[in-house]
């Protein structure tokens, strides 16, 4: 008899250890993916390190939505090539116009760049980039940016006078052409 009481408290004792130790660790599961979820707002003067990417502060950030051409890539127009990549950054360059930038997000792609729609005064960076034609909307991600690249295209501007791969197809070949050399 002594036996089973003590059995019989030990379950008990197990139980309500096990049931405390899930409602705690449901409690700091939801707190973790509310901490990972929590916005991201960062405001300073940036650094434009291409046309879709700004280091911002100490936070590297990737526009959300857009996709611009890598650095060294270039379109073209018939024969003639020009460098569409530096165009594309100097676009950003220009679209901030020596303000402080202002970006909230709430994600970070697989590199750890914050995922974020920038601001400089009451502009929409991701959304004039689009615009002007130097950055395409990432449709595979969102479709934000699609009126503006609609627009851009009708209206023959920036990579739209000429022709281009899409950045996600020539980064795709850059890596083929590196994994053959």
């Amino acid at each position: 008899m002594l036996f089973a009481n003590n059995a019989t408290i030990a379950s008990g004792y197990n139980n309500n250890t096990l049931k405390t130790a899930l409602l705690a660790a449901t409690i700091v599961l939801i707190t973790l993916r509310c901490l990972g979820a929590a916005q991201a707002d960062v405001t300073g003067e940036a650094l434009v390190i291409d046309g879709d990417t700004l280091q911002v502060a100490t936070e590297r950030v990737r526009l959300h939505g857009i996709d611009a051409p890598e650095t060294n890539q270039v379109c073209s127009s018939g024969a003639v090539t020009w460098p569409c990549g530096r165009m594309a950054a100097d676009g950003l360059l220009a679209a901030i116009k020596s303000q402080p930038v202002r970006c909230v997000g709430n994600k970070r792609d697989r590199y750890g760049r914050l995922l974020a729609v920038c601001h400089a005064g009451p502009v929409d960076l991701n959304a004039a980039m689009v615009r002007a034609g130097w950055a395409l909307a990432y449709r595979r991600y969102a479709k934000d940016y699609v009126p503006e690249e609609i627009e851009a295209r009708a209206e023959s501007r920036g990579m739209w006078r000429g022709s281009f791969d899409a950045p996600w197809n020539w980064r795709k070949g850059e890596r083929t052409a590196a994994v053959r050399d």
